[in-house]
């Protein structure tokens, strides 16, 4: 069996980071994404260096693989008219330009859906496509900030952080590629495509799940915990003699067998910390007690008498350990593809496994403009038609 999205024809007019993340979801699973890029520029996060392979961005290429990439001035009436002609050939749409730009263009969904009434149209934005703040340029660390995000990041009392991967911008393509297999499979029943959107507000928002709907409740707006959890005691990292590590224990059954293995029989049933609510109103005191016992003991060794009680516990890598672990190893969580100038480049794995009809990584991130010709002699044009777009500055 082949791919699940195998067939499926994505045009992508989107850069930086939701977008063709978004995109990318769609390519691992098999469907044939086309990423058309500004001549002589391309997609920003081609210049997001260091660190860079060979002058290749490690940025763009995390967002990338898997596609054919062209160029295309879309300011250009000619460049406008391949785009309609990709269109009547496409399946998905997906755009990430400031609210208003492919009306402007005359490639708003309006103008395709009269071309392709199949079309999947999917944009993604900053604020969204509505409300009073649909014109205002967003990127994840204003919407880290905007969302809440970062008032909940960081320890008590110091100042926000936020949080080390673009949660806000991956999420967000997560939920637009979401969105479009959703139309996919409803356009299976209709014959008709539709307009897709998601936002980097709506998904922060979205993410903020529990503590969103804390407040919701109390109209309490909860701080900052550091590692630790609001609701749920012990649930944090611990400094050890060598480091820290992890302990969670996310209910009163485990609180119980975390005690027996660290020998805390004395505080298994004090009120104070036998049930979670009790942990939780006196946390302070809590943490101290076990802080002060992990400190004098290594990292390993709390680990084994945890996991030997089946009590969750783990250490906090940095990511070379964690992409050179066995399991991550094992999971096929890192592959390898042949790229034009690098040679064999290690990118990272599918993440959904499917046992039929599974994604793969089979084409490295597309050099500028590389399958221009490709696509463009798909469409019908001659050579000579292509070498004279090149001239003028079209391709």
């Amino acid at each position: 069996m082949g791919s699940p999205l195998e067939g499926i024809r994505v045009l992508e007019l989107s850069r930086t980071l939701a977008g063709p993340f978004c995109s990318m979801q769609l390519a691992d699973m098999g469907a044939e994404v086309i990423k058309v890029e500004q001549p002589g520029i391309g997609d920003e996060t081609r210049g997001y260096l260091p660190p860079e392979i060979n002058g290749e961005s490690c940025y763009f290429m995390s967002l990338n693989k898997n596609k054919k990439g062209m160029t295309l001035n879309l300011k250009t009436e000619e460049g406008q008219r391949i785009i309609k002609q990709l269109v009547a050939e496409s399946d998905v749409l997906i755009e990430n330009f400031r609210n208003g730009t492919m009306e402007k263009l005359e490639l708003g969904y309006e103008t395709l859906k009269e071309i392709n009434p199949r079309l999947v149209y999917c944009a993604v934005s900053g604020f969204g496509r509505t409300g009073p703040m649909k014109d205002e340029p967003a990127y994840d660390l204003l919407l880290q900030g905007f969302g809440g995000l970062m008032s909940v990041t960081g320890e008590p009392g110091r100042t926000p952080v936020k949080v080390g991967f673009s949660v806000v911008d991956l999420s967000t393509g997560l939920y637009a590629a979401l969105g479009v297999v959703l139309a996919l499979l409803t356009r299976e029943r209709t014959g008709k495509g539709q307009y897709v959107e998601a936002s980097l507000l709506d998904s922060v928002v979205s993410f903020s799940n529990y503590l969103g709907q804390g407040v919701l409740a109390t109209n309490k707006a909860p701080g900052r915990f550091g590692s630790a959890h609001p609701t749920v005691v012990p649930y944090q990292a611990f400094e050890t003699q060598d480091g820290y590590m992890i302990i969670a224990v996310p209910n009163d059954l485990l609180w119980r067998k975390m005690c027996d293995a660290l020998g805390f029989e004395q505080l298994k049933d004090d009120p104070k910390f036998a049930k979670n609510s009790s942990r939780v109103a006196n946390r302070e005191e809590l943490i101290a007690i076990l802080t002060a016992y992990t400190k004098g003991k290594k990292s390993s060794e709390i680990m084994e008498l945890l996991q030997r009680a089946g009590v969750p516990s783990g250490p906090i890598h940095d990511l070379a350990q964690t992409l050179s672990h066995p399991q991550v190893q094992a999971r096929e969580m890192i592959q390898e593809v042949e790229h034009p100038t690098i040679g064999m480049l290690k990118m990272l794995g599918v993440p959904v496994k499917l046992s039929d009809t599974p994604g793969s990584v089979r084409k490295a991130p597309p050099l500028l403009g590389e399958d221009t010709v490709e696509v463009l002699s798909t469409l019908g044009y001659r050579s000579e038609e292509i070498a004279t777009f090149k001239e003028k500055g079209i391709i």
